[in-house]
């Protein structure tokens, strides 16, 4: 779209920026001026704007420009690390709701995409929507043998839509790159492409109901909490079926409390399921505000939850999963000094960070929380300041960190609002150490060792060529060393002692797949020198494990 045809939009735009007074966000910046030549043209200030906090003026903004701008307020509320915090509190508030398009409309969108009448598909099919948002809106249903359904159904022309008013965003973006004075903090065109992202994700309805799917697998027992099934003759990129549950939201205290159901036992609840889905099966919902966190108002003496809204979700990079687990048991145990190691050891600081600097930085920003009960500490609020005060020593955040925090955040203020003396740490502490045991544990351990043994038996016959061509290019000096003359000579003995090191762990990881072979065999078979075997193999590695050594 050209810049041309975007001029309206962006004055109208402009315009409600100015309604709002959210010019004054920029009065330091060379823009300000401009804006307030504009703004008796442009704009009728909103009443008692004057009164309101710069978040509420920019929540009621967004929410007057309309469905993508509150996407871009939602996805803005959770970077925390870039946005202050009473903005982004105010911006968690935005409410997501559009009206309804017609119900026949929705009908003829479902026939196109399932390529059959609705009146084969379904036994009914009510045309009045039970809910809309600025994506899609959902229908109820009955299949026919008689199970109910709801069918969620995208908006008609919601794709080109998107696309323009993305395009919008990023002009806009760009504006506020060029002349916001703290552009490089708030970088908004990052925001913007997050925006982007989630909406493309969104727009597809089978990627949603493959997330439900995989969920719903991971909490098989439905015991904690309940995901509804996803019928998948009835499911299409546009078009997403699942089976109709019935609750109350997770903040309806009053449903909760008349259907008798114990809110502290629900509270601690939540947050195992958090953790479990966080660091037992890294897949997460991302979206958990009270309006996609349900209650099942049928079961009093086991509560569970319903989840709902499956368009974002989150994953971590495993090797991001496991130094995540390790901080928070290290904060946990206020283990300030491990906190350090771990953020340098991850790769999310440079190994140049002094530790004792850091060390010191998290002691101030911990300690102060620590002087309180337990039960009225957030984890979440003092991972947020953590982040933030790492970024002090050039932090590198990923995306999904942000989004978990994020669902931190979220999830915390559901269990706090069931239960406001829920202990939090007495709750996460066991279960997080419970799911590092199981995932780390020595039975892991020796299941992925069998898992990867194919693998690495096709492997093993190249591994004595690589070595050996390995040690003759280290011995002849064939790699081009880029180092000072000074520390030549150690990094030649570094080399040798490596070669060495090299061949005992060649040795034991040999004996280490010959005692896998061994194992594996079928029974009777002795044991012992299996055993015998892999004890030889871990002795090999441990006199092969490299130590540190500095010029």
């Amino acid at each position: 779209m050209s810049a041309f045809l975007q001029v309206p939009r962006v004055l109208r735009v402009v315009s409600v920026l100015l309604a709002w007074r959210l010019d004054a966000f920029v009065e330091p910046a060379p823009l300000a001026r401009p804006l307030a030549w504009l703004r008796p043209l442009l704009a009728r200030p909103r009443p008692q704007v004057e009164q309101l906090s710069r978040g509420a003026r920019l929540r009621g903004a967004l929410t007057e420009l309309g469905p993508i701008f509150v996407k871009a307020g939602q996805v803005m509320s959770t970077r925390r690390d870039l946005v202050p915090a009473d903005i982004a509190d105010e911006l968690a508030l935005l409410q997501d709701e559009v009206p309804p398009f017609p119900g026949a409309e929705a009908r003829a969108i479902v026939e196109a995409a399932l390529k059959a009448p609705v009146d084969v598909l379904f036994a009914s099919f009510d045309e009045t929507a039970l809910a809309s948002a600025s994506i899609a809106q959902v229908h109820a249903a009955t299949l026919p043998d008689g199970r109910a359904v709801v069918v969620k159904v995208l908006r008609p022309g919601i794709e080109a839509k998107i696309e323009r008013d993305v395009a919008l965003l990023r002009t806009l973006g760009a504006l506020v790159q060029r002349w916001h004075p703290q552009a490089d903090k708030l970088r908004p065109l990052e925001i913007v492409a997050e925006v982007e992202k989630m909406l493309e994700n969104e727009l597809d309805l089978e990627r949603e109901g493959a997330n439900a799917s995989l969920l719903r697998r991971n909490f098989a027992s439905g015991v904690d909490l309940y995901v509804p099934e996803v019928y998948w003759p009835l499911t299409g990129g546009r078009v997403l079926t699942l089976e109709r549950v019935y609750g109350a939201s997770c903040d309806d205290l009053a449903a909760i409390d008349a259907a008798g159901i114990d809110r502290r036992k629900l509270a601690a609840k939540g947050v195992r399921v958090f953790y479990e889905q966080v660091f037992r099966d890294n897949f997460f919902h991302a979206d958990a505000h009270p309006g996609n966190i349900w209650v099942d108002l049928d079961r009093r003496e086991e509560p569970r939850f319903i989840a709902l809204d499956f368009g974002i979700m989150g994953t971590l990079p495993e090797a991001d999963q496991y130094w995540l687990a390790q901080n928070f048991l290290a904060l946990f145990e206020r283990d300030y000094a491990r906190i350090a190691r771990l953020h340098v050891d991850a790769g999310w600081m440079p190994s140049t960070v002094r530790l004792d600097e850091l060390e010191a930085a998290v002691r101030t920003v911990c300690e102060p929380y620590f002087t309180r009960p337990l039960a009225q500490i957030s984890i979440a609020e003092l991972v947020v300041k953590l982040f933030q005060t790492a970024r002090r020593f050039e932090l590198t955040l990923q995306p999904q960190l942000i989004l978990l925090q994020k669902t931190l955040l979220n999830i915390e203020g559901v269990g706090r609002l069931l239960d406001p003396e829920i202990d939090i740490w007495a709750v996460a502490h066991p279960v997080l150490k419970r799911i590092l045991r199981e995932r780390y544990g020595l039975r892991r351990t020796l299941h992925e060792l069998r898992r990867r043994l194919p693998e690495w038996a096709r492997a093993a016959p190249e591994l004595p060529e690589l070595m050996r061509d390995a040690l003759r290019q280290i011995a002849h000096g064939e790699r081009v060393q880029r180092t000072a003359p000074a520390e030549l000579a150690w990094r030649l003995e570094l080399a040798r002692r490596e070669r060495r090191a090299r061949v005992a762990s060649l040795l034991g990881a040999s004996l280490l797949i010959g005692a896998a072979l061994l194992w594996t065999q079928p029974a009777p078979h002795p044991t012992w020198p299996a055993a015998l075997a892999a004890l030889a193999g871990i002795l090999a590695f441990l006199a092969g494990w490299p130590r540190r050594r500095t010029p």
